[in-house]
This record gives C-alpha cells, structure tokens and sequence, in this order.
C-alpha cells in the first residue's frame, strides 16, 4: 500500500493524494523553502483553488506529508513488533522495519529529513512532540512486557530511541545523499546487533 493511502484512503481522497504526491517530488526537486503553490499546481495539474480547499497553505502541504509518513513509517513498525517474542527480537525488528522502509520509500525518507527542521520549527511542533512521546511511550511499555525486559531496566528512558534508531538513521541518511555504497539492508544485522549490545552496557 501507498505512503499517503494509510491517511488518505479511498477514491474520495485521489486528488488529496495526487497533490501530495506532486508535492513531494517538487520539494525534492527545488527544495521546501523555493517551492510555490504554483509551482505544485503545474506538476499537479490542478487548480491553486483546490490546492488550498484541500491544504489551506504550502505549510499545511508539508504537515500533511510529513504526518503520513511518520503514521505510516510507525504503522509498519508496530507490525514488526508484533512478531517479536522478546526485546531483543524487537530491537532486531524495529531496526530492520525502519530499514526496509526507507528503502522501500526513499523520496518520503528524504523528505522526512529535509523537512524535520521546517516542522518542528512550526506550529506543528507541538503536535509532533505529542506523537513522539507516544510512540515513545508504546515502545517502553512494549518492551517492559517481554519476558527480557529486565536487562533494558537500566537504560536511561530519556535515552531509549535515541540508542536504538540514532545509528541507523544516520546511515539511512548518508545512503540517500549517496555518501555511503552499500545499502543499509547490507547491514541491517550489524547495526540491529550493536543497538542490543550498547542496550546492555547499561545493566552491566
């Protein structure tokens, strides 16, 4: 399935999809800041009125972009987990999900990270921050139910998803500026394994 069909489903949504998919790849080609509504429209072909009754401004463009992905980016992660049978089984499939995801949706990928500083500097912040607690907090409280939890006991909450997606997100993003060869499916096993043993220091 689509990115963009897990927020906007259905055949009702096909114009909300076909502007934000436009959309996606004119701030891929011209950058977030130098794009314009116009500019979205000619890709998009449609009208700068439906673009607005739609999205209501380019910022309300960006959310709505950035929220699918991060819905479906999570959706596809908690799939993972739910067929792990301990923490370190997890640690091993939110590493590979993430992976795989990027891969599988490098333009959304790229446009996560070209447009974190846009939103998280916008009146969207609020609401994201809100979202990364919670996702945060399942994580925790998944993890807290295997029967391994108790050597994650000692990591700093504050700490948690930093340790576990800080490596692979950096090499995520080296791989799509093509600072690094090999994809990072190459080394989903080694970075999912270094993420368990940096876990480990802690309780040691």
């Amino acid at each position: 399935m689509d990115v963009l069909e897990g927020s906007y489903p259905g055949r009702r949504a096909a114009l909300k999809r076909q502007i934000l998919n436009c959309a996606l790849q004119e701030f891929l080609h011209s950058g977030i800041a130098a794009t314009t509504i116009e500019m979205i429209r000619d890709r998009a072909e449609t009208s700068v009125g439906a673009i607005y009754h739609h999205f209501h401004h380019k910022d309300g463009i960006v959310a709505a972009l950035y929220l699918a992905a991060l819905k479906d980016q999570s959706s596809r992660r908690l799939q993972a987990l739910s067929r792990a049978k301990s923490a370190e089984q997890g640690i091993h499939a939110i590493i590979r999900s993430y992976i795989d995801w990027v891969i599988s949706y490098p333009d959304f990928a790229r446009f996560l990270y070209a447009a974190h500083h846009v939103v998280h500097t916008s009146e969207l912040r609020q609401n994201l921050e809100q979202q990364t607690r919670q996702r945060n907090q399942d994580l925790k409280k998944w993890m807290a139910q295997q029967p391994d939890a108790a050597r994650l006991q000692a990591v700093p909450p504050a700490l948690l998803t930093s340790l576990v997606i800080g490596a692979t997100e950096s090499y995520c993003r080296a791989w799509l500026a093509s600072r690094v060869k090999d994809s990072p499916q190459q080394h989903t096993s080694a970075l999912a394994q270094s993420v368990w043993d940096s876990l480990q220091h802690f309780s040691q």
